[in-house]
């Protein structure tokens, strides 16, 4: 099979993770027989050093002519300086709406090899933490008006937060959905009792549960779900979320799990051509060091091949490597404990190459 990856390297210690990564997707390709060729795709600070802009619209269509596209974080010290629509972030933003991702697929799951690197007490986690985000994308606060004025000479700044109930139902479709395909849980996040937007999430979403009546479904407000996260994660199966809530929450549920290096994530619309890239950032502290984990972004190219290429055999094969080298007690420095061996980017992908050798 042949299939066309758009690859963003991102900036400061994203290039070391991305190159980590296509050394195993080069692998897969070879020893299952399919054919990845990749399009290097400016965006971030790399787009804003070399074109003056966090994605030109000639990038963009780089992302829009791949069948998938895998992304390095963006942003760093360098950058912090430009005005606002001309930060690497901005960049992310336009990437997706522009590839029209209005879903991301954020899974909290801790790997029992790291267990004792979670900040929870352990009677929490050893009830279990295996749940997903489904954010909402496109909408809300982040791609609504925002503007900075002097009324009566004070300074005032609004951001807006629409929602139509289009954007809520295809979001909301895609949570049921996901429930269907686990435990057939779904929890909507939301603030009800203050904002209209989360008011028409409920309305719609009440609506759609009618179609899917083996979902158990639920709701909560989304200062109690941040309590919740930490209290008692086992409790959550799927959550649905508006873009703002779902940015902090995925954040949140990350640490708990024991390693934000640990996290992959994917983003679709209604076609297969997806974005995947790790949650956490782009690390500039230590980029060029070896010693950012790579696992995140190689498990975000497992996500890859299973949810745009439908190659589950070998996104499969990836993720038991992975839980191969925890087992032999390799670690990275972010998610080093007492007894594990301590080693770096390079190596840890070497050691996932390797367990791949053995994997059907």
């Amino acid at each position: 099979m042949h299939k066309k990856i758009g690859v963003i390297r991102g900036d400061c210690s994203s290039h070391e993770i991305v190159d980590q990564t296509l050394r195993v997707l080069d692998f897969i390709a070879e020893k299952y027989g399919h054919e990845f060729e990749y399009t290097p795709i400016a965006m971030g600070g790399d787009a804003i050093d070399q074109f003056g802009h966090p994605l030109p619209d000639h990038e963009l269509e780089k992302a829009l002519a791949s069948d998938a596209v895998l992304l390095g974080a963006v942003g760093g010290p360098k950058w912090e300086g430009m005005p606002g629509e001309l930060r690497p972030e901005r960049g992310l933003l336009a990437l997706r709406k522009g590839m029209n991702l209005y879903s991301n697929l954020r899974p909290a799951k801790i790997w029992p090899q790291l267990a004792d690197a979670s900040p929870l007490k352990k009677e929490i986690v050893d009830k279990g933490i295996d749940f997903i985000i489904v954010r909402e994308l496109t909408g809300g606060v982040y791609f609504g008006e925002h503007k900075t004025f002097e009324e009566n000479g004070i300074l005032k700044a609004v951001d807006i937060m629409p929602y139509d109930e289009n954007e809520i139902r295809r979001i909301g479709r895609v949570g049921f959905e996901t429930a269907m395909k686990r435990n057939k849980k779904l929890t909507l996040v939301d603030k009800a009792n203050v904002l209209d937007t989360s008011r028409l999430y409920r309305k719609v979403m009440d609506e759609l549960k009618k179609e899917y009546p083996e979902v158990e479904y639920d709701v909560m407000f989304v200062d109690n779900a941040a309590m919740q996260i930490c209290k008692n994660p086992s409790q959550f199966d799927v959550i649905v979320t508006e873009n703002m809530f779902g940015d902090i929450l995925s954040d949140e549920a990350s640490e708990i799990t024991g390693s934000i290096g640990m996290i992959p994530s994917s983003s679709l619309g209604d076609g297969t051509n997806g974005l995947y890239e790790p949650i956490h950032g782009s690390a500039p502290d230590i980029a060029g060091q070896n010693k950012v984990n790579p696992i995140a972004c190689i498990l975000s190219a497992a996500m890859m091949l299973r949810y745009s290429f439908d190659m589950v055999r070998e996104a499969q094969a990836i993720e038991t490597a992975v839980e191969a080298v925890l087992n032999q007690g390799l670690r990275t420095a972010d998610m080093m404990s007492e007894g594990m061996q301590e080693t770096g980017t390079v190596e840890m992908t070497d050691a996932i190459l390797k367990a791949l050798e053995t994997c059907n």
